[in-house]
């Protein structure tokens, strides 16, 4: 039996595909990165940033652009303010899980807030410990 490969998605149609999806994409990696003890994973076709084997950030790239899951407890409401936010689904939302989906337009400094978030409510309290306080509200 032949096995046939995807070819990767490019091209105007797909929004990921735009310099502005791979900048976002860029700009959430390298925040979920710059925390201690974090490597990201690739699980269903989607990075999965993990502090000491604990997902603090799921990150999805495709037809509709990028799109990261956080968790979210005191500011699960300025995250589904954004435009095309939403409670995660799989019963994540119910935890406090968000779906954001970021445009050219979204302050990368509330994306990194929601992102510090996040880590600080994932990552064992030792490694919390290694960050200065919290950024403020943008």
């Amino acid at each position: 039996m032949r096995t046939m490969m995807a070819a990767p998605v490019t091209g105007a149609a797909f929004p990921m595909a735009t310099r502005s999806g791979q900048r976002i994409a860029e700009a959430i990696r390298e925040a979920c990165l710059s925390y201690p003890d974090t490597r990201e994973d690739h699980p269903w076709g989607e990075s999965a940033f993990k502090v000491k084997g604990k997902t603090f950030v799921f990150m999805g790239q495709g037809e509709a652009g990028v799109s990261f899951s956080v968790k979210l407890d005191g500011s699960r409401d300025l995250a589904l303010a954004l435009a095309g936010s939403e409670p995660t689904h799989y019963g994540l939302g119910r935890k406090g899980w968000v779906t954001v989906r970021p445009t050219a337009r979204t302050s990368l400094d509330v994306v990194r807030f929601l992102i510090d978030e996040s880590f600080r409510a994932i990552a064992p309290r030792r490694v919390v410990q290694q960050l200065g306080d919290p950024p403020p509200l943008p």
